[in-house]
């Protein structure tokens, strides 16, 4: 675990109960913990949402066909005197 051996855990440990009393000691165990479980399933969720394939909702298509009959509608109802520049500019 991180390269540190027994001996070097415990003395952490006796360290720890030293400064820290035997009542937070517990208390301090549990919040670190959690916060190590919390930040794996972030992790976990961010991996799963990188690494899930985008597929299309039913909602993205319609926003897209709708956009694209807006644009047909309004280049149908476009002003016939552009029309007339944009060719006069193609020729």
């Amino acid at each position: 675990m991180f390269g540190l051996g027994a001996g070097e855990l415990f003395l952490i440990f006796i360290i720890a109960l030293l400064f820290l009393g035997p009542k937070k000691l517990p208390e301090l165990a549990k919040g670190l913990g959690q916060a190590v479980r919390e930040f794996q399933k972030a992790r976990d969720e961010m991996m799963n949402e990188m690494n899930k394939p985008h597929t299309p909702t039913a909602n993205d298509t319609k926003k897209d066909v709708e956009v694209s009959a807006v644009k047909v509608a309004e280049a149908e109802a476009g002003n016939p005197a552009e029309s007339k520049n944009e060719t006069s500019k193609h020729s």
